[in-house]
């Protein structure tokens, strides 16, 4: 019913730069709540930052670097990260709370994770 494609992710070296980029599609009457997470290996899942309602929350290391932003219109998410580091490497996931055609409930959908890798 609902697709979540990312694109973007890579390698970087400390200090650069990445923007990993989130689009939903399907029949998508409305989308609640967005945002990223990442897993490390032998860690679990964890929140990057999130946008619902207008609010944002951020996971306390990624404060100040990274920014989530959403297009309601294109229905997209995107995560811009700054000054990274070697411990903001990890497989990065979008999720979306969405609402489609026929429903009145939000479910969760995941995107199939990107690899970000932050070395020297």
């Amino acid at each position: 019913q609902v697709q979540l494609v990312e694109s973007g992710g890579g390698s970087v070296q400390p200090g650069g730069s990445l923007r990993l980029s989130c689009a939903a599609s399907g029949d998508i009457r409305d989308i609640q709540a967005v945002g990223w997470y990442r897993q490390a290996p032998d860690h679990p899942r964890n929140l990057v930052g999130r946008v619902a309602n207008g609010a944002s929350v951020y996971a306390e290391s990624v404060k100040g670097r990274f920014t989530v932003s959403r297009d309601r219109a294109k229905n997209t998410v995107d995560l811009d990260m700054n000054n990274l580091r070697p411990t903001d490497t990890a497989v990065y996931y979008c999720m979306m709370s969405v609402m489609t055609d026929d429903t009145t409930k939000y479910k969760t959908y995941w995107g199939q994770g990107t690899q970000v890798t932050v070395s020297s």
